[in-house]
């Protein structure tokens, strides 16, 4: 086999970047590069509409009817903590699943220091939750539901619509990680139920790193939600108290507008393109990946084998073989990008029963070809003779 470059660790930071986001970027920085909001001279005016178009496609692609309760952040992780850390207390209770990422399973753990109750529900080894579970969880001092909509490590599909409608019947606000979903299956937050959403800008988005956001539903008053940060936002400047409209409530300080003009022409790609093209064209890849390693000798593929229920997600190992062994040589003999280990969600593996070691993980994105698939099977199955040979 000769020995390319293929990418197959979008899950943790999509690669390439339409060229439209480098573009974008440039344009900012040559331009424009003032700071948003805080000046009446052109050019901090033209941030701040760059900033609130980025608002508007983030809504507009995602199911939000007011584009200001997009609320900015660095990443998925900061704004799951606003999230987290803003509604929730001592005296409270919160249900969760065993699938989820550290950026949720961190702070729980925390808070659960501090006096709340959490409750983790165990998905099965293929990584499916019932959403019969989540009810059975529920106790008077539950305050709310966190789930991921996709796993990062296996990507099985989590039934957010069930969840989310158990949990209004109980009066009871839903939280999701949509870290691996947002851009990667349609998905409408409103038609979902969903009260809360997070999302990070460097995944399925195909935006830069340093772009992610917490979307604030309707059925959400902001009062209920604590800043996680408090200083300057460019409005009220007269007033030592935080404001406490939307978004600036949870806006404190500069905003990476540069990454932000690369995120809203990161979702003018998708749009054009459309994300159920997309989503079609990664179910369709991600298929022929699980089938392929299926019917490698030795080789152990996890979660669901229907790629109708999960995101282009794949992690694997091979028999008696190490997965940071089986990386190192797939991307030294063979070019290939993965990622090894516990990919940040240890709770995940023990689910699937890969803790303590972890897996290889494949993530597909809408660059990767049926050719770069059909290489990295070969690649796999190549090692695996070698170590049948040793």
């Amino acid at each position: 086999m000769r020995a390319r470059q293929v990418y197959l660790d979008n899950a943790a930071a999509t690669w390439p970047n339409p060229p439209e986001v480098v573009s974008a970027m440039a344009h900012f920085l040559n331009q424009v590069g003032a700071n948003p909001g805080r000046s009446g001279h052109q050019a901090s005016v033209e941030a701040a509409r760059v900033v609130y178009r980025a608002r508007e496609a983030v809504a507009g692609l995602l199911g939000l009817a007011d584009p200001l309760r997009v609320v900015f952040t660095a990443n998925a992780t900061h704004a799951l903590n606003l999230a987290l850390y803003g509604m929730l207390g001592p005296a409270d209770h919160c249900v969760t699943t065993s699938m989820e990422h550290n950026s949720v399973m961190r702070p729980l753990r925390y808070l659960e220091t501090r006096g709340m109750g959490l409750t983790v529900v165990p998905c099965s080894h293929e990584g499916v939750l019932d959403p019969a579970d989540i009810e059975r969880a529920i106790v008077p001092e539950t305050a709310m539901i966190v789930v991921n909509h996709a796993s990062n490590v296996v990507g099985t599909l989590l039934p957010v619509a069930e969840v989310a409608a158990i949990a209004h019947a109980h009066e009871i606000p839903v939280l999701v990680d949509a870290a691996q979903s947002a851009g990667a299956i349609p998905l409408d937050m409103q038609k979902l139920g969903v009260d809360l959403l997070a999302f990070t800008g460097h995944k399925a988005l195909l935006g830069p790193t340093g772009t992610g956001g917490l979307l604030i539903g309707e059925t959400i008053d902001p009062a209920r939600l604590r800043p996680l940060m408090r200083g300057g936002t460019g409005s009220e400047s007269e007033s030592e108290v935080q404001p406490d409209f939307l978004p600036d409530r949870f806006e404190s300080g500069t905003l990476n507008a540069v990454g932000l003009a690369g995120l809203a022409a990161a979702l003018g790609w998708l749009n054009e393109r459309g994300v159920e093209a997309i989503r079609t064209q990664e179910r369709d890849l991600t298929a022929r990946l699980i089938e392929g390693l299926r019917e490698t000798p030795r080789v152990e593929v996890y979660g669901t084998f229907d790629a109708d229920k999960r995101v282009g997600v794949v992690s694997f190992n091979l028999e008696d073989v190490d997965p940071a062994d089986l990386d190192l040589r797939l991307n030294d003999d063979f070019g290939i990008s993965a990622r090894v280990g516990l990919q940040c969600a240890p709770a995940a593996h023990k689910t699937i029963g890969t803790f303590p070691q972890g897996t290889v993980r494949f993530s597909l994105g809408p660059f990767t070809s049926a050719d770069d698939i059909d290489y990295a099977i070969g690649a796999v199955r190549a090692v695996a003779r070698q170590v049948r040979n040793l």
